[in-house]
């Protein structure tokens, strides 16, 4: 599994309700840095799912939309505010 890669993962946008920060998350690994480094409560049920799923999704044994939503199901839980990111063209 390619973590650094786009290509499976849906984007989703998060503001950090603690600090205003907004990220955004296409890929395992700024689903990882999020989770360990900018997380605002690292205690939930949801967030302690969310880990381990993140590490399950890195070595192949869930799938990435397994991973997606117990992120943001974490995030729910967490009271971040998510959006999904969609694509646009450019005219």
């Amino acid at each position: 599994m390619y973590w650094s890669s786009s290509s499976a993962f849906a984007p989703v946008s998060l503001i950090l309700r603690e600090s205003g920060a907004r990220r955004v998350v296409s890929t395992l690994r700024d689903a990882a840095a999020v989770l360990l480094e900018d997380w605002p409560d690292d205690d939930g049920e949801e967030y302690v799912i969310a880990v381990k799923a993140c590490a399950d999704a890195i070595t192949g044994a869930i799938t990435i939309e397994a991973f997606r939503q117990a992120f943001l199901k974490a995030a729910l839980e967490a009271r971040i505010a998510t959006f999904s990111v969609v694509a646009g063209n450019a005219a």
